[in-house]
């Protein structure tokens, strides 16, 4: 596995990156900062609402110094061997990585509830590989998947984007050496023209996406990329760079940690990251090191960065990122959402498992002579604490729980005529089965997901699938976001006992509106007012509905010229966006029938059920509670509209003062805002009943 690259002038010491890869004092300060930044963050410390660049500042600095190392090895013995390399990076990485894999394995039995079990556990498959980021990433655009709990083991996206680093660039090294002994040109300028060709790319593409997808973009390797290189361009230059003067190193580095400390303390979860604005925390990083590549660089911000304290955190940084954020998890689950002063105290306590990981695992294997003689042995460690890591995967899996699921499952055909005073609908600790399996009840979705009819956020088109009687001439169109694609197998169920051919138009965080709004990011949603501006016409054209049932959620935020209105009138202009398109509707000749917003619960309930089968009173949540966070700019909406028929089937829903999270042996959500599909089927004749009169 050793590489001959031939350069065919090998350089002086002056040029062989020796500048770049002697210990570092203010780098390892430089560590010290990112990490207590990550840790600030994690812990909720509001003033540190940007702490996440920590990582950017991470990713500079593993740049620099492994392409420091690469480039000494190709300068002065014209060849890199890759067995060594890969052999260092996996006794200075992985063993300490399978002992945090492990504990989190732990961590999630005892604190975590059953149904998170298998999730982590793939989770923690993904870390073990370093490939967990793209997992994040396509979860980022899975609307399914967009409000799963944190993963213990989330934080490991950046050490996967790193190691994926690791594996890429020395083969890049190897490749622009080649190319070197072949021109005969420079291999600096070489160098740096190779990194220019994936930075720019990266930074661009990074910009973007962020635009486009930015829950993806956090993720994937081809938006961080251009930082490494960065670092990597920063090792190439370290001979020209250790010629600045003291006049210049000095500034550059304090303006370093300001330009840091800028993005830190200024941006939040709302920035537009990584995108352009990475470049402030990445730039910054790179004065900072630059300035200490030369003699200067001990002195000013670099002496500062230097003090034992700094360097004493920088050298547990790798280990004390491993740690704190699993046990933040677990604390979560164990005591709610955490204040500040219970986020620092976990985050703090962190340190703790982290000297004794850098102590008892990774220090002593990272030097070991033994492994450091024979890469072999290196690499059969590295291989050994993969393995191990893969094996904690299996351990919550062998420990998942089984839930009795067999049995009548009525769900809300239990329920009498006057439910509210029905004691089957209020909750109880204990019922004779659980339908659907509690570990498989977020999966219990509508059939629009699966068939590809649900539109997501990204598209516009108009996408439609037929239930019920796909062959009747008399059309129900169920329109509206995922609120109203909940009641599709309903109205499936509905439309097959009365002959109507049910077609549904529905799009992920998009109701059926005239309104602009905005996304989760507060960007404008302009797929949503394309979407709905098809929709319409559609709607109200010559191949027109005989029905249009129509449902979602209350909880937007209208924008007037690209700009969010205020609280006062986003209720007023909102509802009126909802009324303009229904009007349109009735107008057209169709019957509206609105299906009242269901209750908005605080918790997630499969997940509550999987923790408490025989308590259910613990899943239970405040029925007037969650009907004040469901809204009522529906209701609003409809009086607006003369012929507009309100349906309001929540009494069967949540029939008592307590909603239940069980009824009728079924499992009434599958999270803390949707029904589950069988759920939603028990409520046809409840519906049924509602639609006969009006739609006859």
């Amino acid at each position: 596995m050793t590489s001959v690259v031939g350069v065919s002038r090998p350089q002086k010491t002056a040029d062989s990156g020796a500048e770049a890869t002697r210990f570092r004092p203010d780098i390892e300060g430089l560590r010290a900062v990112a990490v207590l930044l990550v840790l600030a963050y994690h812990a909720g410390i509001p003033q540190v609402s940007g702490g996440f660049i920590g990582v950017d500042v991470f990713f500079v600095i593993s740049g620099f110094l492994i392409t420091g190392l690469l480039v000494r090895e190709v300068q002065t013995t014209g060849r890199v061997s890759l067995r060594r390399f890969y052999a260092r990076r996996a006794r200075r990485l992985l063993p300490a990585t399978a002992v945090v894999l492990l504990a989190t394995s732990v961590l999630t039995i005892v604190f975590l509830p059953p149904l998170r079990w298998a999730q982590v556990a793939w989770d923690i498959v993904t870390s073990a590989v370093y490939v967990v980021n793209w997992r994040l990433a396509a979860d980022a655009v899975d609307y399914l998947a967009a409000e799963n709990a944190a993963s213990p083991v989330q934080h490991f996206w950046s050490l996967a984007v790193e190691e994926q680093f690791y594996l890429l660039w020395p083969l890049l090294i190897i490749a622009l050496a080649w190319w070197q002994r072949r021109s005969g040109r420079s291999l600096r300028w070489i160098m740096l023209a190779g990194l220019a060709a994936i930075a720019v790319p990266s930074l661009l593409y990074s910009v973007y996406l962020t635009g486009a997808e930015p829950g993806r973009a956090y993720f994937v390797s081809t938006t961080r990329a251009w930082e490494l290189a960065v670092g990597a361009a920063l090792a190439i230059a370290a001979p020209r760079l250790a010629r600045l003067p003291r006049t210049v190193c000095v500034p550059a580095a304090w303006a370093g940690l300001v330009a840091i400390a800028v993005a830190a303390l200024s941006y939040d979860a709302s920035t537009a990251f990584p995108g352009y604005t990475a470049l402030l925390p990445t730039l910054g990083a790179a004065a900072v090191i630059a300035a200490g590549v030369g003699p200067a660089g001990s002195a000013g911000a670099g002496a500062m960065l230097g003090v034992a304290p700094m360097r004493w955190v920088g050298a547990l940084s790798y280990s004390i990122y491993l740690w704190h954020w699993p046990l933040l998890i677990a604390a979560t689950a164990a005591w709610g959402e955490l204040s500040v002063t219970r986020g620092v105290a976990v985050a703090a306590a962190s340190v703790v498992p982290a000297w004794l990981t850098f102590k008892l695992v990774e220090r002593p294997i990272h030097h070991a002579p033994a492994l450091a003689a024979r890469p072999g042995r290196a690499l059969g460690v590295g291989a050994l604490a993969t393995a191990v890591g893969l094996i904690a995967a299996i351990v919550p899996t062998a420990f998942t729980p089984d839930y009795d699921v067999d049995g009548d499952a009525p769900g809300a055909a239990v329920l009498g005529d006057q439910p509210a005073s029905d004691p089957d609908g209020v909750p109880v600790d204990e019922v004779t089965a659980i339908t659907p399996d509690p570990l498989q009840a977020r999966d219990d979705n509508a059939d629009v997901y699966g068939d590809g009819c649900h539109q997501n956020q990204q598209d516009a088109e108009v996408l439609s699938c037929t239930y019920g009687d796909v062959d009747s001439d008399y059309v129900v169109a169920l329109v509206g976001d995922s609120h109203a694609a909940q009641w599709q197998p309903t109205l499936d169920e509905i439309g097959r006992r009365q002959g109507w051919r049910v077609q549904t138009y529905t799009k992920s965080s998009c109701g059926f509106f005239s309104v602009d709004v905005s996304t989760a990011d507060d960007t404008a949603y302009t797929s949503c007012s394309e979407w709905n501006d098809a929709l319409l016409e559609q709607l109200t054209g010559n191949q027109r509905p005989d029905v249009v049932v129509t449902s979602g959620s209350n909880n937007y935020r209208v924008l007037v010229d690209g700009e969010p209105v205020d609280d006062a009138d986003n209720r007023d202009r909102f509802a009126a966006g909802m009324a303009d398109s229904w009007q349109a509707v009735v107008e057209s000749g169709a019957h509206l029938v609105v299906l009242h917003n269901t209750p908005w619960l605080d918790l997630d309930v499969p997940e509550c059920v999987s923790e408490h089968p025989d308590q259910l009173t613990e899943c239970a949540a405040d029925r007037a509670s969650a009907m004040e966070a469901a809204g009522d700019v529906q209701l609003a909406a409809a009086e607006r509209v003369p012929g507009a028929q309100l349906v309001d089937l929540n009494r069967y829903v949540c029939p008592a003062d307590q909603c239940a999270a069980v009824i009728g042996n079924v499992i009434v959500w599958r999270d803390p805002h949707h029904l589950t599909a069988t759920y939603a089927r028990t409520l046809a004749s409840r519906l049924d009943e509602e639609l006969a009169p009006l739609v006859g």
